[in-house]
């Protein structure tokens, strides 16, 4: 007699941060995965985010518990898994916090700045039962895999183009239907703390890591690099692995580019934010005979795909464009999909820590190519 198989385990998740990005994408994706996971706990420094949030989670769970203690979150009994999207400064504090209690931690990008916060939250991860899980969601879109497919190794290509010249977040946030809301509700003393962990983060990344003058210019654009250039790089090193150099940079917002050597073929890195409500992300690559393009749309409007395009060349003349869209599942559920079963299965995520890690040294490569 056939044995019925076990049902899936449903993982209690814990959000640190209640801000926009678990307003708009975190709390609604987890909630269209109920299958997969139940949100039993919010952390947030604003108790009128944390009350707004709380009344936002549905699905199997009658009481969502919360505090403003990373601490009582990631130690709590009543969480299989932690989210950590606060503040850039508190990653990696608070990812270390749920390694150490042996929880399976989602990270959002940059999960660091520098390299001591790297070494520390290895060191962690290294004693804990629970792995890390770095958010960059563009790696996760099934075009970016059909891309890979598409190119057949990277000997064939010519020339690439990373494109990221995009909108304000927030022209795109107050048109997503998920009618996000900023408290304020916070005491001095959670402000302070984050100026200060924030500059002591970026002067040691341009201090100490990148050898640099540590002003406002440079640490602007390193923050820059960390929040928007993480998506452009990070899937950049994926597709065609890491550079050799940079020959040359311009880094100044609100639109900055860079000049890559690899072997055999350059590649442009164009990025920034400007007012105009266009979400222009794109990673194209030319081969002699084909064209591969990654069309990115904006991830604040649930439902918009990321799509596919390839030319080439057909016969001795002919000519041939396919827009190719396997899927209309967006980055974010790609990601929270791949999460659930790096947990359930115990596998260390391809975005690991030590595959972000690699970021820094392109970051490094960029603030030593620029005057500050």
């Amino acid at each position: 007699m056939a044995t019925t198989p076990p049902k899936p385990p449903t993982l209690r998740v814990g959000i640190i941060g209640c801000g926009e990005i678990a307003q708009v994408a975190h709390i609604p994706t987890l909630g269209f995965l109920s299958s997969r996971f139940v949100i039993t706990y919010l952390c947030d420094v604003s108790r009128n985010s944390l009350d707004y949030c709380s009344k936002r989670v549905y699905g199997t769970n009658a009481h969502v518990q919360t505090t403003t203690q990373a601490e009582i979150l990631c130690s709590s009994p009543d969480v299989d898994v932690v989210i950590v999207c606060n503040s850039d400064a508190f990653h990696v504090p608070h990812a270390i916090l749920a390694l150490q209690n042996d929880k399976y931690v989602l990270a959002e990008k940059p999960l660091a700045l520098c390299q001591r916060d790297f070494d520390a939250i290895a060191a962690a991860e290294s004693k804990s039962r629970g792995k890390c899980f770095v958010g960059t969601m563009r790696r996760y879109a099934s075009a970016f895999a059909d891309a890979v497919k598409e190119l057949g190794g990277v000997d064939k290509i010519q020339y690439c183009r990373v494109r990221d010249i995009i909108g304000a977040n927030t022209l795109f946030v107050s048109q997503s239907g998920t009618y996000p809301i900023r408290f304020s509700d916070y005491t001095k003393e959670s402000v302070d703390e984050l100026i200060k962990r924030t500059d002591d983060m970026l002067e040691e990344a341009l201090g100490h890591d990148c050898g640099v003058n540590v002003t406002p210019l440079s640490k602007s654009m390193m923050s820059l690099l960390g929040s928007l250039g993480t998506h452009d790089l990070s899937a950049m090193r994926e597709l065609l692995g890491m550079p050799k150099k940079v020959l040359g940079a311009y880094c100044r917002s609100p639109i900055w580019s860079v000049l890559f050597e690899y072997d055999g073929f350059s590649v442009t890195y164009e990025s920034g934010i400007n007012e105009v409500p266009v979400f222009d992300a794109h990673i194209e690559v030319y081969s002699a005979n084909k064209i591969v393009r990654i069309n990115y749309d904006t991830p604040y409007v649930k439902g918009l795909p990321t799509t596919l395009t390839v030319r080439e060349k057909v016969g001795e003349t002919g000519y041939q464009e396919r827009t190719v869209r396997t899927t209309y599942e967006d980055s974010y559920t790609r990601e929270f999909i791949e999460f659930y079963d790096c947990v359930v299965n115990n596998r260390t995520p391809k975005t690991s820590i030590e595959d972000s890690r690699e970021d820094l040294e392109i970051f490094k490569m960029i603030m030593q190519a620029c005057d500050w």
